[in-house]
C-alpha cells in the first residue's frame, strides 16, 4: 500500500502529468494558441464558474482574439490520480484575468480536469472550475 496522498505521487507518469497541465497553463497566459491546442482534446469542454460551457474552439478562440486574457494563473499542488490512458487532476489556483476588457478581481479557484493518453501525449479533455469564495 502507498504511503503518500495523490499530489505527492513520486511517479513519473504523475510528474509528466502535472508537467504537461503546467505547460497548457503557460501557453493559455501566454496566448500561444498553437501549443495549447496540441494540448486540448478535439472534444475539449471547460465548464467555467458561472457555469458556462465552452468548446476548444470557443476557449481558445476566446483567448486568441483578446475576449480572455490571462494575467496570471498560479497553481498550487497537483493531485493526480491516473490509471492507464486516463488521468484526474485537481488542485487550487491563484487566477487574474481580463474577460471582454474587463479586469476581473483576482480569485482563487478549484480546478478539476480529466487528461486522456492519445498518440503519445496526454492532452486534457474535461476541465471544470470552481471559484472559491472568500470567508467573510
Amino acid at each position: 500500500m502507498s504511503t503518500y496522498t495523490a499530489d505527492q505521487d513520486p511517479s513519473p507518469e504523475a510528474e509528466f502529468i502535472r508537467d504537461t497541465e503546467r505547460a497548457r497553463l503557460r501557453a493559455l497566459v501566454e496566448g500561444d494558441i498553437e501549443t495549447a491546442g496540441r494540448l486540448h482534446a478535439a472534444e475539449f469542454q471547460l465548464i467555467t464558474p458561472i457555469g458556462m460551457a465552452l468548446s476548444k474552439k470557443d476557449y481558445l478562440g476566446a483567448i486568441a482574439s483578446g475576449q480572455i486574457k490571462y494575467l496570471a494563473w498560479e497553481p498550487g499542488p497537483i493531485a493526480v490520480r491516473h490509471h492507464q490512458s486516463h488521468a484526474v487532476i485537481r488542485y487550487r489556483a491563484r487566477l487574474e484575468v481580463v474577460f471582454g476588457g474587463h479586469r476581473v478581481a483576482p480569485g482563487d479557484y478549484w480546478h478539476t480536469d480529466t487528461y486522456e493518453h492519445r498518440d503519445g501525449q496526454w492532452m486534457v479533455v474535461w476541465s471544470q472550475a470552481t471559484a472559491i469564495s472568500p470567508m467573510p
